[in-house]
């Protein structure tokens, strides 16, 4: 008996040991914590459930911003309106209401306080807004859709410092509104801005003092800022409606610049560096391969505007494995093509459905080091798929979330997840969902598959002829009689937040697994009372 008791000691240990060996990452802003679009974590479903596993719903309001993943926060934009603002909008009417960041406990989804300002909206597509905030240091950047700019403190919302960048860079929104991402570098918060000479800034991400300004542009664009190393020294690149052009991070100065033309102002992602090449490409076959030099800053176009290479990518930030970018492209297909030559290697509509359709949008995460991809796609679906110089396979799907906007004539969710410690966090107009994504210890670890328990079942085995039911699957040795009194369970948990000492013994009528909770339970022999 004693050596009964042992072994189950030893599975608890290894179970906590399990769990701390797995990786483990915020989501602090757009992108994730690198800004590449990669989630590290480890431990994750390889199949996902229908329905999925929600961990808990926040009632939010419109916008199109993600939510950022912090220190166990969740932060999100939103924008409370009684106007209609689910219209093109095109003519830029403007709407009135309050654009709010809320701060919600990561475990719970509960409010733990929120910053708001009433804001009149004239731009197209006024559901709320777009930039991720952005956690760092203890602090947190949200931007408005208007260019109101705030630093809070990220535990309390205590406002610190703010600008409006349109008053103070005497300057107006993009049609779309201010969409870009900020950026830190060093003691640098970097933002596109506009204005006469400020295209771009540089703040003290402390106090909000102006470092530096560069670029003059016809408007902002909504391209983030990202710094490449090349030619031996670190260059900010930035993107506008009428150029692609590098600086000195440090300075703002000027270190090359190339025309680009941006129809309707529509430069969205963020540049590819890839080797000696950079591409970057907008709605309306607007695209561009250009070659950097190697022994100083400068860069030259090898080809540009041509509609049968590469893609033109909307809504979406393409992905560079290998030499090679997977993307949507603005007809609504899923592209692979070569870097520098731009060569489409295959084209499917297939995320979206059997037919191609304008803007569509899947935003694309990569699984670690492989090739395997957390994709979201505009009709709420999650998929799992693979993505390969010979093309995509879908792996896995489940429908998350409710499409709650419009564009084009049909329902679309144009909301960029966060994924962070092992749970997927995601929303639309009316609600943030919150889905556990993490791998089920009962597959892994205390089953006969892995042959933990192998030579126990017998012992553990009741008169009740136990079976064990989860997920269609059956596992004998386990009792799952109603009151029964022959058997003490066991409950450990594996959620990650859960603290040690909030596992518990207890009687249970039924062995089933509450997929919420996700508590294993394995049965001590009877006799331990």
């Amino acid at each position: 008996m004693h050596q009964m008791w042992l072994r189950v000691v030893i599975a608890f240990g290894l179970i906590v040991f399990d769990d701390l060996l797995s990786r483990a990452d915020d989501w602090p802003q757009w992108m994730g914590p690198r800004r590449d679009n990669v989630w590290r974590e480890t431990g994750l479903v390889a199949t996902l459930s229908s329905p999925p596993d929600v961990v808990w719903r926040a009632e939010v309001a419109g916008g199109y911003s993600g939510p950022a993943v912090a220190g166990g926060k969740v932060y999100v934009t939103d924008y409370v309106t009684k106007d209609n603002v689910k219209i093109g909008n095109f003519d830029r009417k403007q709407a009135t209401g309050m654009e709010r960041i809320l701060c919600l406990d990561e475990k719970t989804g509960r409010q733990l306080w929120k910053q708001e300002h009433s804001e009149k909206y004239g731009i197209s597509y006024p559901s709320g807004p777009r930039s991720t905030p952005l956690v760092h240091a203890d602090k947190v950047y949200p931007l408005g859709a208007e260019g109101q700019l705030a630093c809070l403190d990220a535990a309390s919302g205590d406002f610190l410092w703010g600008k409006n960048l349109k008053d103070v860079y005497k300057t107006k929104a993009a049609l779309w509104g201010y969409a870009s991402q900020p950026l830190i570098d060093g003691q640098k918060l970097i933002l596109l801005a506009g204005g006469p000479g400020s295209h771009c800034v540089a703040l003290n991400k402390d106090t909000g003092t102006e470092i530096w300004r560069t670029g003059t542009a016809s408007e902002q664009g909504y391209s983030p800022p990202v710094i490449i190393q090349q030619a031996g020294v670190r260059q900010l690149i930035l993107t506008s409606p009428d150029a692609v052009y590098a600086v000195d991070p440090e300075t703002g100065k000027q270190l090359w610049s190339q025309e680009y033309k941006g129809d309707n102002g529509s430069i969205i992602m963020t540049p590819i560096h890839s080797g000696n090449h950079l591409f970057v490409a907008g709605y309306n076959n607007r695209n561009l391969m250009l070659e950097l030099s190697v022994d100083q800053p400068g860069a030259k176009m090898l080809w540009r505007d041509e509609g049968q290479r590469s893609l033109s990518p909307v809504n979406v930030q393409p992905f560079l494995l290998d030499g090679r970018v997977y993307g949507l492209d603005q007809g609504g297909q899923l592209r692979c093509f070569d870097i520098p030559s731009g060569a489409i290697q295959w084209a499917t509509s297939r995320p979206l459905g059997d037919r191609k359709v304008g803007s569509g949008t899947v935003f694309i995460v990569r699984a670690g080091e492989t090739d395997k991809f957390w994709m979201f796609a505009e009709s709420g679906d999650l998929i799992i798929g693979q993505l390969t110089p010979k093309g995509f396979t879908e792996l896995s799907r489940t429908h998350v979330i409710n499409p709650s906007n419009n564009a084009f004539g049909r329902d679309v969710v144009w909301c960029a997840p966060a994924f962070a410690n092992k749970r997927m966090y995601v929303r639309n107009d009316r609600e943030l969902v919150c889905i556990n994504l993490a791998e089920s210890k009962w597959r892994r670890r205390g089953n006969r598959d892995r042959g933990f328990f192998s030579g126990m079942d017998d012992k553990w085995r009741c008169s009740c002829s136990p079976t064990l039911s989860q997920d269609g699957e059956s596992r004998t040795g386990i009792c799952t009689k109603a009151g029964c009194v022959e058997c003490l369970w066991i409950s450990f948990p594996l959620s990650r937040g859960r603290e040690l000492d909030e596992w518990t013994t207890t009687r249970r009528g039924s062995s089933r697994i509450d997929s919420r909770e996700r508590h294993v339970v394995h049965r001590l022999p009877a006799g331990f009372r």
